[in-house]
């Protein structure tokens, strides 16, 4: 590769620890996030078990001879190494055999059955997550405010520029794909579509060679879509798919499914955030379904620009699930963790935050401006009312995450208000 056309990651920070700290380093998640090319930026020699150059000859010489194929300057860029399972014990070997750091990146687009791996390499091998381009790390973003500041109560205030309504709806057809990223919408739309469309008539065969109903699969994705950045339960998804589509899928079909979407990074769920171990306020315990990218869920609704215009609510969604997107993205880069929050006094936050120190700090997602103050105050009644329960712990930071804002502030009641595109990490 040409490193000096490489766009910078916020991962490539814990990347370069890691090679330091670590014998070898596994980047998982899905095709097309730029797995192989960070990777290959911080390598000094690479195998590529996809390339199908000679019939796959390197897949297929990594299967008669594992070892054989980690010969190479190190660090060693073993590229979609799921694709011959046994390279993974190889790797551990060959670490505990020299004994050095930074000698191998592994990439892996799906995670493989446990057959074949015979040891976790805890230890040895450390794992890193990987995600599509966040706004910021697309340009998308002026970066102007720090998540990890804010969450730290610390925001200088800033004009950030007016964002339309239509280029916040090209942010979400768009998506965080780096292949794309200087291409015409009408093109760049195209690439989640396929995606989706290789995801069941290929890529799911392959990891365990198991053939499955592709149309299930489809209008179980579909129900996910229709049902992004909600609550949704398995049984809801079931109904849905009987009531829109009128098909049924059994519970163990759409069990099995959604685990192989999981397995795939097809979807990045939001787990549920306990405020307190010690609260008496019981904590709803679903997750809230997102996939790996917002512009999947436009892809299978076949939404278009003009078509979300005059759909707000769909559009609120998809914005809340780009927002969610990125706070992942900015909160992984320094060691923060993304929640949402719900409880059986319905009350809930859009977004939580927890940073490494154990302080949280909660969010509102809104589009738009005139629905700022309401989430103000929603946020700080229920801030509140965790001050009034004498074994809840506040929020350290309020804020209002939003599309169309021209600034970046602090409102007199201390809520934070801060434009998604000013946002990094």
């Amino acid at each position: 590769m040409d490193k000096q056309k490489y766009m910078p990651r916020l991962i490539d920070k814990k990347v370069e620890t890691y090679l330091k700290t670590f014998g070898a380093l596994c980047i998982e998640g899905p095709k097309g996030c730029g797995k192989t090319w960070t990777s290959a930026y911080h390598c000094k020699s690479e195998i590529l078990l996809g390339n199908p150059e000679g019939n796959f000859q390197n897949r297929r010489l990594a299967e008669m001879s594992p070892s054989l194929v980690l010969s190479g300057e190190h660090p060693r860029l073993i590229d979609e190494w799921q694709e011959v399972p046994p390279l993974w014990d190889a790797v551990r070997y060959a670490v505990d055999e020299t004994g050095g750091e930074g000698q191998f990146i592994m990439t892996g687009s799906a995670t493989p059955n446990h057959k074949g791996i015979m040891h976790s390499g805890a230890g040895r091998i450390a794992r890193l997550r990987m995600r599509p381009m966040s706004l910021y790390e697309a340009g998308f973003s002026s970066g102007d405010v720090s998540l990890e500041k804010l969450c730290e109560g610390q925001l200088t205030p800033e004009l950030t520029g007016e964002v339309g309504l239509p280029r916040l709806i090209e942010y979400i057809l768009r998506g965080g794909w780096p292949g794309s990223i200087d291409l015409p919408l009408a093109e760049a739309s195209l690439l989640p579509k396929e995606y989706v469309k290789a995801i069941v008539e290929d890529d799911v065969y392959r990891m365990d060679g198991i053939k499955r109903d592709t149309n299930k699969m489809r209008l179980l994705l579909r129900s996910l879509a229709r049902n992004e950045s909600t609550t949704v339960t398995n049984r809801t998804l079931k109904n849905d798919v009987k009531e829109i589509d009128d098909e049924d899928i059994d519970a163990n079909t759409i069990n099995e499914y959604l685990n192989i979407f999981e397995r795939l990074f097809l979807i990045n769920n939001q787990k549920p955030f306990a405020a307190s171990v010690r609260s008496s306020v019981r904590i709803k315990q679903a997750v809230k379904r997102h996939f790996v990218d917002p512009s999947i869920s436009a892809a299978l609704l076949g939404v278009t620009s003009s078509s979300l215009l005059n759909d707000l609510e769909t559009l609120g969604l998809l914005f809340e699930a780009l927002c969610e997107r990125d706070l992942q993205i900015y909160a992984d880069a320094f060691g923060g963790s993304l929640y949402h929050y719900q409880d059986y006094k319905n009350r809930e936050i859009d977004a939580v935050v927890e940073c490494p120190d154990g302080e949280w700090c909660a969010f509102e997602i809104k589009l738009g401006a005139n629905q700022i103050d309401a989430a103000a105050e929603g946020l700080l009644r229920l801030k509140a009312e965790f001050e009034a329960d004498p074994r809840g712990r506040p929020p350290k930071v309020l804020c209002v995450l939003c599309g169309l804002s021209n600034a970046a502030y602090q409102r007199p009641d201390g809520v934070f208000v801060v434009p998604l595109t000013a946002l990094r990490d």
